[in-house]
């Protein structure tokens, strides 16, 4: 048996990091997706094929007696970019009180930890094929759970922010409360964003790690800051529901000033946003953890030269609207 599925990356459009303290956040999916493929093995080992990952492909392998994870490529620095496929087995195995060998395929249409959401992609995708394999259509909200569950085993702490958008698409406003509320919002799909990306120089743990040990630190200087996140948060609400642009890309040029304090964005982050308010951008913010990554910048008529822009300080710019799709499943072969 075969089970194929899709996910949709995703942009953090405001409440980056803020939410991991209790605040609300804005996260869109986009129009780039990645695919996870599970095929039932007759044994019980994993087998992750990684393809598209700035590399020509990973095989890793691990099996219950033998939990070290056999790399059959030169490119060892891959393994923790497909750790998440395991805990995501892991955690869905639990979940089901079933433990299956599978092979497990990635495709991806995005780079993997530029700020995307890929790791929550490769979670939702993995929980969801890895359930029909062991015949289970589990509801979006048991995937979405059990996903945050595998990023939280890797990460140590994380939202649910990137794995509920990756599971349920659209734009989201979501506040972590317990249960954490989740608001689907009626916004027109086709926002004039460009993206900007670069290399990651940090890690996504490491920089959630920053911001908390920071917060420690100076609490009555960063919690203010965390606060007033959260506050352009809900004024970047109401704006996407007046369709106001302007006002929308303000908020964004303060958010990222914030983020820039906090110590997550990085000069090249830096280079590419300012770069694209020079060339017209209505505002422009670095979009998920930082330490490199990707930007997004608001440019209505002028995405040609805000792209341009973009690549005249060494990004890689590229456009993907957003999705009104999340989790979609491609097929299930007998």
């Amino acid at each position: 048996m075969r089970a194929t599925v899709s996910v949709p990356g995703k942009v953090s459009l405001f409440g980056e990091h803020a939410i991991v303290f209790g605040e609300p956040a804005l996260v869109a999916a986009i129009g780039k997706r990645l695919t996870i493929s599970a095929e039932e093995r007759s044994d019980r080992a994993v087998r992750i094929n990684a393809m598209d990952l700035h590399v020509p492909g990973v095989i890793l392998t691990f099996t219950e007696d033998s939990p070290e994870l056999t790399v059959e490529t030169d490119y060892g620095h891959m393994v923790g970019a497909v750790g998440y496929v395991r805990e995501a087995i892991e955690a869905a195995s639990e979940h089901l009180g079933s433990r299956l060998g599978v092979n497990i395929t990635i495709r991806s249409e995005m780079p993997v930890g530029a700020g995307l959401g890929t790791s929550a992609a490769v979670s939702v995708g993995t929980v969801a094929a890895y359930s029909i394999l062991a015949g289970h259509q589990l509801p979006l909200g048991e995937i979405a759970s059990l996903a945050h569950k595998t990023e939280l085993r890797v990460q140590n702490i994380a939202s649910p922010m990137d794995t509920s958008v990756a599971t349920y698409g659209g734009v989201l406003y979501i506040r972590p409360t317990s249960p954490t509320h989740i608001e689907r919002l009626q916004v027109a799909c086709e926002l004039p964003f460009v993206i900007g990306y670069v290399e990651r120089e940090s890690r996504t743990s490491e920089l959630v790690k920053k911001v908390r040990d920071l917060r420690e630190s100076y609490a009555e200087i960063i919690s203010p800051i965390l606060q007033s996140i959260g506050r352009i948060t809900e004024r970047a609400k109401a704006a996407l529901a007046e369709e106001d642009l302007p006002t929308l890309g303000r908020l964004m040029n303060i958010n990222h000033g914030l983020l820039d304090s906090l110590g997550v964005s990085t000069k090249a982050l830096n280079d590419m946003v300012y770069s694209a308010r020079f060339a017209g951008a209505v505002g422009s913010k670095m979009t998920g953890a930082g330490g490199g990554g990707c930007m997004i910048a608001l440019c209505p008529g002028k995405e040609l030269e805000v792209s341009t822009a973009i690549k005249v300080v060494g990004g890689c710019p590229f456009r993907a609207p957003l999705s009104c799709e999340g989790l979609r499943v491609e097929s299930v072969e007998k």
